[in-house]
């Protein structure tokens, strides 16, 4: 007899990170269902995936209950608006997806039987007062300024997971992933690469909050992929810093993407939004100690590779 086929539900299936592990898993033999409700999901994501018998799309709120009949062996929740234009947009459907979605998503994985992935974030740190940040650090967020709807969603997440583990042992998985970029980042996400390359592709003046010296430090999308699937299949349960630790500021990477693209483009600086945070660092040894995992791609690399995939794009263009 051969291997049974195990099942992945990777909820947030269509977005950015979501649709990079729908393709992993897949390619790794897999079955895999995406969940998502596509307001800031993109379907042209996994068009290309609809092609395999093994791949199977599910447009839904996760919010609401999900009901799957199939055996389910690895529930993966990465739902939820992740840039701050998106969950400034949609702060209460990002507070939900946070609460009910987590919960649904955890109750699916309890009646499944199945290890429980959840997607958390460094912005559980908030504007940190200690660099790098370690996962014992417990943060320092304002829990009412407009950043909140997205931080505090995520620590809430968190500590139902944990509870869940507690109460009803279940295999739970939490990793703090930190700023990442890559193929399929759309345009308009708003986060600091993508508003880059598109700037400077199209001949615009690159903005820049604040002076620029806040830092960053940018993981690429296949290394977290990586890393990802090695917590997924890890004895851990407590929260796991993903990222890249190599720090740079803003103003850093502005210049080397003007250098990347051959833009001519201006630097702008427009105020720095409330409440963003003056330093963002990965403490990634626990990563390395249980996973044997740390990023490979290089930031030029990597950075080459999603100029690439945005020059390929119809940028600015009519249709």
């Amino acid at each position: 007899m051969g291997k049974k086929i195990q099942t992945v539900l990777i909820t947030g299936g269509a977005g950015f990170l979501g649709s990079h592990l729908c393709e992993y898993f897949l390619g790794k033999g897999y079955r895999v269902i995406g969940v998502d409700n596509l307001i800031t999901g993109c379907e042209a994501n996994v068009r290309h995936l609809l092609r395999q018998k093994k791949f199977f799309f599910l447009r839904q709120d996760v919010s609401t209950p999900l009901r799957v009949k199939e055996k389910i062996h690895f529930v993966l929740h990465f739902a939820s608006p992740a840039s701050p234009p998106d969950y400034l947009k949609y702060p209460i459907e990002t507070m939900k997806v946070g609460a009910f979605g987590t919960y649904e998503a955890l109750s699916l994985a309890k009646d499944k039987g199945s290890v429980f992935f959840l997607a958390s974030t460094s912005e559980v740190y908030g504007d940190p007062e200690v660099n790098p940040q370690p996962e014992s650090y417990w943060g320092h967020v304002n829990s009412v300024g407009p950043r909140s709807v997205y931080d505090e969603a995520k620590r809430f997440a968190e500590a139902l997971a944990m509870s869940y583990w507690r109460e009803h042992r279940l295999d739970v998985k939490i990793a703090r992933i930190f700023n990442t970029y890559g193929e399929r980042m759309r345009p308009e996400d708003g986060r600091v690469i993508p508003n880059f390359i598109s700037q400077a592709i199209q001949g615009k003046p690159l903005t820049v909050y604040g002076d620029g010296s806040q830092t960053r430090s940018y993981c690429y999308v296949g290394d977290l992929v990586e890393g990802i699937a090695r917590l997924v299949h890890s004895s851990l349960h407590q929260p796991v810093n993903l990222g890249n630790p190599n720090e740079m500021t803003v103003l850093e990477l502005a210049e080397m993407i003007l250098k990347l693209t051959g833009a001519r483009s201006k630097i702008i600086r427009r105020p720095l939004p409330i409440d963003d945070p003056k330093r963002r660092r990965p403490d990634i040894r626990l990563a390395k100690k249980f996973l044997h995992w740390t990023p490979k791609v290089a930031l030029r690399e990597g950075l080459s590779r999603t100029i690439a995939y945005f020059r390929s794009q119809t940028l600015g263009k009519k249709p």
